[in-house]
């Protein structure tokens, strides 16, 4: 269509639509334009990259080993430049010791954060995994059935009040407070991270399935005698991933977050395992002494947290039709 004489057609902000493109190719061309989520991606790759290598170094490599303790290293500086030059070629495999320095019982700093990086990745994902799917069954069993009565009260009413009631509690403080009743373990802490931290996500979905349930392919779909569960996870729940993908990328980083705060109180992932936060439980007696205990994750928190922030912000604005078309 020509636009009339004297006016411009304004292109969308990521560019022009492209008609042969899915919409998922058009996400990511909107998200590659996006140069504070693509910062945030390559980030998160580096982190995943560092992670990999951390379960790798720190079981296969005696001198990666963070639980290993060296008094006569205790609290020392981590290498510099100058240092690096005046170290013999065979001594290179130790250098692990002296990168970030070391704590107060002699040991490597470098090997417990990329042992640390691999934990706070993994709760951050499985707990992530585990809201995900109870925010898109509770949320989708709202949306999709949400008329239907049991006795005096309907599904959704029952379903969302008992998220409401859920929302009311303080999270942290439940997560505290039910952790400290466990053994203390690195798969209770994503489990607990993962059960008190599903309500977004379901009134998400709910809010999604109340609109899909109206449009002409639900319908037709349910005319056609298609079985209800098809019709949920086969029509459904993809249309409705959009907005849980984005929910979920913010979620990791608070999942990162809880659980370097339980850790750094003590209620998180016991030693002799190594996380961000205990890394930076133990380094708050030596702020002065030794700043690099202190300063060296609190970094590291502070960037994945932002990385995965700007990251879902970018999803947010690439998976949502009306600001790709704006």
């Amino acid at each position: 269509m020509s636009a009339a004489p004297g006016h411009v057609v304004a292109e969308p902000a990521g560019g022009p639509l492209r008609a042969s493109e899915s919409p998922l190719q058009q996400a990511w061309r909107m998200l590659r334009r996006d140069r504070l989520a693509m910062a945030g991606l390559a980030v998160l790759a580096l982190l995943a990259v560092a992670a990999g290598a951390g379960k790798v170094l720190t079981e296969w490599y005696v001198v990666f080993d963070p639980a290993a303790v060296r008094l006569p290293e205790k609290l020392r500086a981590p290498l510099s430049v100058a240092d690096a030059e005046r170290v013999a070629p065979e001594d290179l495999p130790a250098l692990g010791i002296y990168l970030l320095g070391t704590d107060e019982l002699g040991r490597d700093v470098f090997a417990r954060m990329l042992q640390g990086s691999f934990v706070s990745l993994s709760i951050g994902f499985v707990a992530v995994g585990i809201s995900v799917a109870i925010g898109i069954l509770i949320g989708g069993l709202s949306g999709y059935y949400g008329n239907v009565k049991l006795g005096f009260i309907t599904v959704d009413t029952l379903l969302m009040r008992f998220t409401d009631v859920m929302l009311s509690f303080p999270t942290f403080f439940l997560i505290l407070t039910v952790v400290a009743l466990l053994p203390p373990s690195i798969y209770n802490i994503m489990i607990v991270i993962g059960v008190t931290s599903w309500m977004g996500t379901a009134r998400l979905v709910r809010g999604e399935f109340l609109s899909l349930r109206e449009q002409d392919f639900v319908v037709a779909a349910q005319a056609l005698g298609l079985p209800e569960r098809r019709i949920i996870f086969r029509h459904m729940v993809p249309n409705a991933i959009a907005p849980v993908l984005v929910s979920a990328t913010i979620g990791v980083a608070s999942a990162i977050l809880t659980e370097s705060a339980l850790s750094f109180l003590g209620f998180g992932v016991q030693p002799p395992d190594a996380t961000w936060g205990n890394i930076l439980a133990d380094g708050r007696s030596f702020i002065f002494d030794a700043p690099w205990l202190f300063f060296v994750p609190g970094a590291a928190i502070l960037v994945v947290v932002l990385a995965f922030n700007l990251l879902g912000e970018g999803l947010r604005e690439a998976l949502n039709p009306k600001l790709r078309s704006r």
